[in-house]
């Protein structure tokens, strides 16, 4: 069973933070990784740096590019998820990422490698749902699931297309725009929410804009779980050629766990 169905079998809300993998350092994405998982987090959504993040805003676009200037790499992306299932083999992870780094390695290839390796699912921000005919049979014959998107513009008759290929989870994007923390949520966000869950079985998990403890637990009550991205890499001290210190790392758990209780509570 894909891990993903595993947790939300449990029927608990699911916090689901992003990383960047390569930020701050390849060397410390791992350690970043138990970190999260051990201050409450569910599932990690890993991202893929990319040159050209269309989707992301400024925050998750600079530390994409810090990967990129540090050297990042294809194969990097690989040790960082065998690294970290050396020791966790129960987290579910999310590989974010565009549809470019897929197609340059081939399809058949990608699906089957981060599957060996223990990625549980693809969410490919760019795809759009009529072009994924060319990526599912790879992700279906490795046991792969696409995280399938549904925008705050998504007309009712096309969410309920896209919700019949859905598995693992239903992503919500909960405002018009690009990645980033806000200082408040889509009024309508719960509305979007349960109109989409009323077209599927499927948990429908909310993201975009989630920052403070508050908006989590506003999003938790109307959804089956929490994406926070933009404000986890805000939190992530950065220092150019230095490590994060004792503190930072501190610092970075307790805000985590803040906004997995708010979620969980």
């Amino acid at each position: 069973m894909n891990r993903l169905d595993q947790f939300f079998a449990k029927k608990q809300k699911a916090f689901i933070p992003y990383l960047t993998a390569g930020y701050p350092s390849i060397d410390e994405t791992v350690g970043l990784m138990h970190l999260l998982v051990d201050n409450g987090s569910d599932i990690l959504e890993l991202g893929f740096p990319f040159s050209d993040p269309t989707a992301d805003g400024p925050t998750i676009q600079d530390a994409s590019q810090v990967a990129l200037d540090n050297g990042f790499r294809r194969t990097d992306y690989f040790d960082i998820v065998k690294k970290f299932r050396e020791s966790d083999t129960e987290t579910p992870i999310v590989c974010f990422t565009y549809y470019n780094p897929i197609f340059k390695m081939g399809c058949d290839e990608f699906a089957k490698t981060v599957a060996e390796l223990g990625v549980d699912a693809l969410l490919v921000v760019d795809l759009p749902f009529e072009e994924q005919d060319e990526l599912l049979p790879s992700l279906e014959a490795n046991g792969l699931y696409l995280i399938e998107l549904i925008a705050p513009t998504t007309p009712l008759d096309r969410k309920a297309e896209i919700v019949k290929n859905g598995k693992g989870f239903i992503y919500q994007i909960s405002l018009k725009g690009v990645t980033g923390a806000r200082a408040e949520i889509a009024e309508n966000a719960a509305e979007q929410a349960q109109e989409t869950k009323s077209l599927t079985d499927l948990p429908v998990c909310m993201g975009f804009g989630v920052s403070t403890k508050e908006q989590a637990a506003k999003v938790a009550a109307a959804s089956d779980g929490v994406v926070v991205g933009s404000a986890i890499i805000k939190a992530i001290a950065y220092t150019d050629g230095q490590r994060m210190s004792e503190k930072e790392l501190d610092d970075l758990a307790s805000f985590v766990k803040e906004l997995a209780d708010a979620t969980h509570g």
